[in-house]
């Protein structure tokens, strides 16, 4: 039963689960698109609609936090905050969206393509 389960553990640690939710939103970041797994997209999906509803209310703390949230990658916040969240200000939630690809080949596990909506 999953009764007062709050997110995915991913198969690790703590600690190792946010290193990885912090890469994969610097890479959605810098790409715009990325491939992952159907459970790392879910979680990321999360992760992101946060950090875009933070970053439409541009100011100092809010870009501080997010520049912690996001391992000090000055490049990804400059673009959360500059050319992201302004596309998103009048949208209430659902900045990212999921696309079930398939199976990857080795193991056969459900692939998705995450990416902003436009």
């Amino acid at each position: 039963m999953r009764h007062r389960k709050k997110y995915r553990t991913l198969g690790v640690d703590s600690e190792r689960r946010k290193h990885l939710l912090r890469n994969l939103a610097v890479s959605l970041l810098e790409h715009g698109r990325i491939t992952t797994t159907d459970a790392k997209a879910k979680e990321l999906v999360k992760f992101m609609s946060k950090l875009i509803t933070m970053a439409k209310n541009d100011n100092l703390s809010s870009r501080r936090r997010a520049l912690a949230k996001l391992a000090n990658n000055k490049y990804a916040v400059r673009k959360l905050f500059d050319e992201i969240a302004p596309k998103f200000a009048e949208r209430n939630g659902g900045y990212v969206r999921i696309v079930k690809v398939g199976f990857r080949k080795g193991d056969a596990a459900p692939i998705s393509i995450v990416e902003f909506v436009e």
